[in-house]
């Protein structure tokens, strides 16, 4: 495939060049994909399962190395520092991730569930600035009102998709570059996807926000980008009003048409 990546005059905050991920050798599950990610936009990756969406997304904050026998080559830049050369507690830090499923640490306060990043990268904070924090990243996510007034409860007191903005606001807590979010609605109801995607839009004035994400309605929605893989291959790439109305690409084309394989 050529590779496309310059459709914008700004500077990437991310670069993927030639990444591979493979969980066999001999067999990718990210075959040599090339791509640049612009600040302050929503990028989504679609395409049916098991094609690398997620493989993708967890190869930009490391989370493969959470697992023995996955291999990955070739290059990621975050913001020019190289992903895969740089301690991966401060690529986590640098890149926030968002699971399909809300994931709450079940034994934690919802003041403690904001502040656990810090507390896993050993950071010292005062009451002050522990406070400061809690409220802001609750704040950037429409949930401090909601929960102020019980923020010793736990995590899991809360609603399906107000744990999933807390989630959220976990991730923000540590002021990432970048969000990757897993699916972050396909476990809530229509009104809470809603509010999340309402979010995203908000966040990207200050953070860039990559999505993975089965809903190809919720790409043309709320995507600037949007990436289309098939069998671990980034088929295409591009403006997501562009691509959904006029696909460059024979592959595309059917996926979006329903018409694929």
């Amino acid at each position: 495939m050529e590779n496309i990546t310059n459709i914008n005059e700004q500077k990437p905050i991310l670069e993927l060049k030639n990444l591979s991920v493979s969980y066999q050798p001999g067999k990718n599950a990210v075959d040599n994909v090339s791509v640049d990610i612009y600040p302050n936009t929503i990028t989504a990756i679609i395409g049916p399962s098991g094609c690398g969406k997620s493989t993708l997304l967890r190869a930009i904050n490391r989370m493969h190395d959470l697992y023995p026998n996955i291999e990955t080559s070739g290059e990621i830049f975050l913001k020019g520092k190289n992903v895969l050369e740089t301690n991966p507690m401060d690529i986590r830090r640098m890149a926030g991730m968002v699971f399909q499923q809300p994931n709450p640490f079940p034994t934690m306060s919802i003041y403690d569930n904001v502040l656990s990043g810090y507390k896993l990268n050993g950071i010292k904070l005062n009451k002050k600035e522990k406070d400061e924090i809690v409220e802001q990243s609750l704040l950037s996510v429409a949930l401090w009102d909601e929960v102020k007034d019980v923020m010793s409860k736990r995590g899991s007191f809360l609603s399906g998709g107000q744990q999933q903005r807390l989630c959220i606001a976990r991730a923000l807590a540590l002021k990432p570059e970048l969000i990757l979010l897993d699916e972050p609605t396909s476990a809530l109801d229509p009104i809470s996807t809603n509010k999340i995607e309402e979010l995203l839009f908000q966040l990207k004035s200050k953070f860039t926000i990559i999505i993975v994400t089965h809903n190809m309605s919720q790409a043309a929605r709320i995507a600037d980008n949007t990436m289309f893989m098939y069998l671990g291959e980034l088929v295409e790439y591009g403006n997501t009003t562009q691509m959904f109305t006029k696909p460059k690409n024979k592959r595309t084309e059917d996926y979006l048409t329903g018409s694929f394989g």
